[in-house]
């Protein structure tokens, strides 16, 4: 037991740090080719901080493992709300109110919707794929424009401020470069570590391949999304950090699930359509419904959306049988 969770989680350390690296490399060189940063938010750091996601859940449906690939997205989507809220709004409420924040929580709801009738299919076929990926990137040209012109009259949108959460940056091309092909290797790396640790910890502890996905593997690619949304929120952006966990979760459902059935059609464990789908469509619903109707969202709320997430995390293990960590 000890050797596949530590595969796991020498894996997870690898994804994460690689991400890291890759994320600055790409952004450091955006910047050099002085691309807007309304490109840079919506795309390269979308993209960046969703890689973990991305790369884990397409090397698990490769390998018909497609209980981690759909659990994962699902799993990652519940612990951007609940965790992300319940951790950062702690230290310092979101506020609400901007209106790009309004126009990405609506396109939450219908990629959620989307998602779920996918998943009432059984299956998500390439088609499917190709028509996630075409919604998702129509969408993100329909936010460029938007916030094109709200730039334009003098107030800098949600997603151009995501990249003042980065320092540190690479200043040259070769460097920016370097940084991301690194990261970009140790991210494909790092997941196939995390995926072959986290099938053994599951057959070890007698739970299904999604639990762990939706448990352990979702709540660590979700690291990246953790950090920029703590950073954001630490100095006051919480408009940004609002914004990267309805951004985070309407890349997870549109364009991981979407590029991974191009790839590879993935099918829908019976398990996820129980109790889990349902647990991410009730957590988005109050969410969105919360971020839209709501001032900000308080510490109480926080606390509230804390305790959930442990009580999600709690009901996925009560069925393991106790299994000695030195065993086999």
């Amino acid at each position: 037991m000890i050797l596949p969770l530590a595969l796991a989680i020498g894996g997870l350390i690898v994804l994460l740090v690689a991400a890291e690296i890759m994320i600055r490399g790409a952004v450091g060189g955006a910047r050099i080719l002085k691309i807007s940063p309304h490109v840079i938010g919506l795309t390269v750091i979308a993209f960046g901080t969703s890689a973990p996601e991305l790369f884990v859940s397409l090397k698990a449906a490769l390998h018909g493992h497609d209980g981690i690939a759909v659990g994962n997205v699902i799993g990652s989507n519940i612990a951007n709300i609940l965790l992300m809220i319940g951790t950062v709004g702690v230290i310092y409420p979101f506020a609400c109110g901007d209106p790009a924040l309004r126009r990405d929580g609506f396109m939450l709801l219908l990629s959620t919707v989307v998602f779920v009738l996918l998943c009432n299919a059984g299956m998500i076929e390439r088609w499917h794929g190709i028509v996630m990926l075409a919604v998702l990137f129509g969408y993100l040209f329909y936010c460029y424009r938007e916030d094109r012109k709200t730039s334009l009259a003098g107030d800098e949108s949600v997603h151009a401020k995501e990249v003042d959460e980065f320092d540190n940056l690479p200043d040259s091309m070769p460097k920016a470069a370097l940084y991301t092909v690194i990261g970009l290797v140790g991210v494909v790396f790092g997941a196939r570590l995390l995926v072959d640790g986290a099938v053994d910890v599951a057959r070890l502890l007698g739970v299904s391949e999604t639990v762990i996905g939706i448990t352990m593997v979702a709540l660590g690619t979700s690291m990246p999304e953790l950090a920029t949304t703590i950073v954001a929120a630490v100095r006051r952006h919480n408009d940004v950090a609002l914004g990267n966990i309805i951004g985070s979760n309407i890349f997870n459902t549109l364009g991981i699930l979407g590029a991974v059935a191009v790839v590879q059609p993935v099918g829908i464990p019976q398990e996820i359509m129980e109790t889990d789908l349902w647990v991410m469509v009730g957590v988005t619903l109050i969410f969105v419904t919360a971020a839209l109707s709501l001032k900000s969202l308080g510490r109480p709320l926080a606390v509230a959306f804390f305790l959930g997430y442990g009580l999600f995390i709690m009901g996925q293990f009560t069925t393991i049988p106790v299994v000695s960590l030195a065993g086999g």
